[in-house]
Parts: structure tokens; C-alpha cells; sequence
């Protein structure tokens, strides 16, 4: 069994390249994969291993990151590995808005715990708005939540200038840093009543119970699990090999899915040449699961 670990610190971090350096080491040494952004604003990050390495691992980023508590995590775990290997990336911002947080984010009353939420999002005047790109919005969302259809985050702030400013709104997304950036942009402009779910999905669906929930469909999540449910357990979902989108059980049943080549999603956007390569890329990986080998491109869900 794997420990999988999620979290976010907004908090000024210097030195970026000689901690990308000590990071890298850190998750090497005790056989920790996933993937750690840090950038001047803060830290997030995914990381998954065996539970005493892993917790002395976050132990250790805290100290060579110099906090003592993140400001959002969340804890799961997988019968198998969900990552493949350890990266450490630096970037100019957690979440690309064009906004920097220089101060870190301080501490106020609009995170909601997710045994309030759903009274919050049943209330007719609030406007709930999943944050979230279209992709995993189609995955599993709450009831009556819109989705702006915007791919690119960069993009983000120019239908947040939409809303109104005097209607409660309540935000939600995977695990909270992308809610907690927006969260930042609309008080800068005015807005007054930005409310989003403490601990985002994952801790909704972790902590109340399928029978009280107003979540539908499942969450995706970036890691070989692909999908969540309710209590965190594995979804139903899988990775087109395609065009590297979330395929359901239904998809699999439709004539235009193609293991290892293409979904109804991609199945006329793929050119002949395309699905070529990927059928022989497929190829590939039935000889090498036939002689008991791991093909280098292989994934598995």
C-alpha cells in the first residue's frame, strides 16, 4: 500500500535552484515519487511512497523550505504506485494568473469545512463555480455548478471580471490552490462574499458520506489513479493514450475507442498517420506484457 500527499504553502521562498537541488536529493534518497512546484510565492505538491518514508519526507521539505504547517493538505492511498518518478519544478507562480502572492495568504473565515458546504451551494443566491478546466469538470462535479470552459488558468481572471460582485460565490477545486489563488484575485477586486470548499474535493469526499453528498460523478486526479470516489477510493475512470483525457466505461464501449490509439473524443481529430503510431506503440506494449517485460512507454491505470 502507498501514502499519497497533497498540499500548498503560499509563503515567500529564495533560493530556488539550491532548493529545487536539496528537494530532488530529499525524494531520491527515500524513494518518494511525484512532483514538487516551487516558486517565489510558495510550494505545491503531490508526492507518493511507503507511509514512514513518506511522512519523514514532508517532515524534512518543511525544514529545508523553512515553515512549520502548509496551508492545505490531504492524505490517500493506492494499492499501487500512482506516480512514475520524482520531479521538482520551478515556476514563476503556483497557479498562473499574472498575480503574485508576496506575503503568503492570511488567515480569515471564507474556507468552508465540508460538513457547512452544503448548505452554502443549496442556497438559490450563491453562484457555485468550479474552477476547475472543462476536462475534469465532465469527470464528476457538484449539482448546479458552472464551469467557465476555460483551458488555460492565465485566461481565469478574464471571467472572474464577470461576476457579480455583490452575489455569494462558492469555489471549489482539487485539493484548494487553485481556488485559493482566484480567491485572492477576486478580493483585490472588490469582491466581498468569495467563499471556497476547506481542503477542496478530495476532503469533501473524504470526510461526508456518499448518502449526504452533493457531489455527482467522481474526481479526477492527476496521478495513474485517474479518478477518485466517494471515501477516496479508486474511480472507473482511465487515460486515452490519445489525446491524454479522462475516458469512462461508456467511452470503452464506443466504437471510436481504441486501446491505446484513440477515444470519442480524439477519434476525428487524430490523423491517419497518428493513430498508425499509436497502434504500433499499443503493439508494442501486448509483446512486451506477453513475455513478462515492461515496455518504456507503457502506463498503466
Amino acid at each position: 500500500m502507498f501514502s499519497i500527499f497533497g498540499f500548498y504553502k503560499f509563503q515567500q521562498i529564495n533560493n530556488l535552484k539550491r532548493n529545487k537541488k536539496l528537494l530532488n536529493n530529499l525524494l531520491f534518497k527515500k524513494n518518494i515519487r511525484g512532483t514538487i512546484i516551487i516558486s517565489r510565492e510558495g510550494v505545491n505538491g503531490s508526492l507518493s511512497g511507503k507511509n514512514k518514508d513518506l511522512n519523514e519526507t514532508i517532515r524534512k521539505i518543511k525544514i529545508i523550505l523553512k515553515f512549520k504547517e502548509f496551508n492545505c493538505f490531504n492524505k490517500s492511498n493506492s494499492k499501487f504506485q500512482p506516480f512514475h518518478k520524482p520531479k521538482i519544478k520551478i515556476k514563476k507562480e503556483l497557479v498562473p494568473m499574472s498575480l503574485n502572492i508576496k506575503n503568503g495568504i492570511q488567515k480569515n473565515d471564507n474556507h468552508i469545512e465540508p460538513n457547512k458546504w452544503n448548505k452554502l451551494i443549496k442556497n438559490k443566491e450563491t453562484f457555485i463555480l468550479d474552477v476547475r478546466k472543462p476536462f475534469e469538470n465532465k469527470v464528476g462535479s457538484f449539482k448546479n455548478a458552472l464551469n467557465p470552459n476555460v483551458n488555460n488558468f492565465r485566461d481565469f481572471p478574464k471571467y472572474l471580471k464577470r461576476l457579480k460582485k455583490q452575489q455569494p460565490i462558492a469555489m471549489f477545486c482539487t485539493g484548494g490552490i487553485r481556488c485559493e489563488k482566484a480567491s485572492v484575485f477576486l478580493k483585490k477586486k472588490g469582491f466581498e462574499n468569495v467563499y471556497q470548499l476547506k481542503g477542496g474535493i478530495l476532503n469533501y469526499l473524504k470526510k461526508i458520506k456518499k448518502k449526504d453528498s452533493l457531489w455527482k460523478g467522481e474526481c479526477f486526479v492527476f496521478d495513474n489513479r485517474v479518478s477518485l470516489k466517494h471515501s477516496l477510493l479508486q474511480g472507473s475512470y482511465s487515460v486515452c493514450s490519445g489525446c491524454r483525457e479522462p475516458i469512462s466505461l461508456k467511452d470503452r464501449k464506443s466504437k471510436m475507442y481504441e486501446e491505446g490509439v484513440s477515444c470519442p473524443s480524439c477519434y476525428n481529430k487524430l490523423t491517419k498517420k497518428q493513430k498508425s503510431r499509436f497502434r504500433m506503440r499499443q503493439s508494442q506494449i501486448y509483446k512486451a506484457k506477453l513475455s513478462g517485460k515492461r515496455y518504456n512507454f507503457q502506463k498503466e491505470y
